[in-house]
């Protein structure tokens, strides 16, 4: 198993890098560092943050405990660039699809299938970011609610754009936050021989939640 850099770097070459830095080409460091991220989710994953210790995340990772502590300092350190990563991933990634695609109901579509293809591939990293939701503080946790809200916006704006292509009258609000219930909690009961891969389970949440608002929504009144 390769291992971090052996040297001991600078003050500013210890600070470590995004691993979803897609314009950049990925080194063996990017590789490695996905690779400890991977397994203290999964660590995380099994004994919840609390319950994880500094020595669990150095057997699972494969790191000297000594090591794990002088490049990451702290287990709050791993959660943050487990959740910086997976919200950097699937946000960058929707923007990219965006992009391509016009029609309001597609883009929502668009947004339910990129959520759920990261997702259905990560549940254990769904169920991660799901229960540790509050266990950052300070400066960390604001720098990953600022993507979150980013994620947010977007999702209420796409809820906005369908609103007014349809001339209805629904909550954007309340349907954005409405659609994050429905794909948030999928690693609770997700079975892939029952719910079909994530493709077909978008499109099934995607006619739930489309054909709701639409037969649910009033016509928008005339000014």
């Amino acid at each position: 198993m390769p291992t971090l850099p052996a040297t001991r770097p600078s003050r500013r070459q210890r600070r470590i890098p995004s691993p979803t830095a897609s314009r950049t080409p990925v080194t063996r460091f990017d590789r490695r560092l996905g690779q400890i991220l991977d397994h203290a989710t999964e660590v995380f994953c099994l004994k919840g943050y609390e319950g994880a210790s500094m020595r669990d995340l150095s057997r699972a990772t494969g790191m000297s405990l000594a090591g794990l502590y002088y490049y990451f300092e702290s287990k709050e350190r791993l959660l943050f660039l487990i959740q910086k990563h997976t919200f950097t991933t699937i946000l960058e990634k929707l923007k990219g699809r965006l992009e391509e695609v016009t029609d309001p109901e597609q883009r929502i579509r668009i947004f339910i299938l990129n959520h759920l293809e990261y997702f259905v591939s990560n549940q254990q990293g769904l169920k991660v970011l799901s229960h540790e939701d509050e266990s950052l503080k300070n400066g960390s946790g604001s720098e990953i609610a600022g993507i979150k809200r980013e994620y947010y916006r977007i999702c209420l704006g796409l809820m906005e754009d369908f609103r007014h292509s349809r001339g209805l009258d629904f909550n954007a609000r309340t349907a954005a936050l409405s659609l994050f219930g429905m794909i948030n909690w999928i690693y609770t009961w997700y079975n892939a021989r029952v719910d079909g891969n994530a493709e077909a389970l978008a499109e099934q949440m995607g006619n739930i939640v489309l054909n709701g608002i639409v037969h649910g929504g009033k016509p928008r009144r005339k000014s």
